[in-house]
């Protein structure tokens, strides 16, 4: 059992919590179409809320990468910032 804490830990680290503001998402399918354009580029998990222009992911990639994506799925991205506690 303690191995396998020591690699669940490993994996917290490995996979950094971010949040990543944007402007111009305006509706449920636009945040969800957003969520899938990270899942592609190997994001662990993406949950965007449209209402805050927020999108929560868990990722290894860098921000450059995820702001590229973002972009490309056309949403202007205002910051990229670790995820400190439940609600951002």
């Amino acid at each position: 059992m303690k191995c396998f804490t020591k690699l669940n830990n490993y994996a917290k680290l490995l996979f950094m919590k971010k949040v990543i503001e944007v402007e111009e998402m305006c509706c449920k399918r636009c945040a969800e179409r957003a969520e899938k354009k990270l899942l592609l580029i190997g994001v662990n998990g993406a949950k965007a809320n449209f209402k805050k222009g927020i999108i929560f992911v868990e990722t290894e990639l860098p921000d450059e990468t995820l702001k590229a994506c973002v972009e490309e799925a056309g949403f202007p991205v205002k910051e990229i910032r670790p995820r400190k506690g439940i609600f951002g």
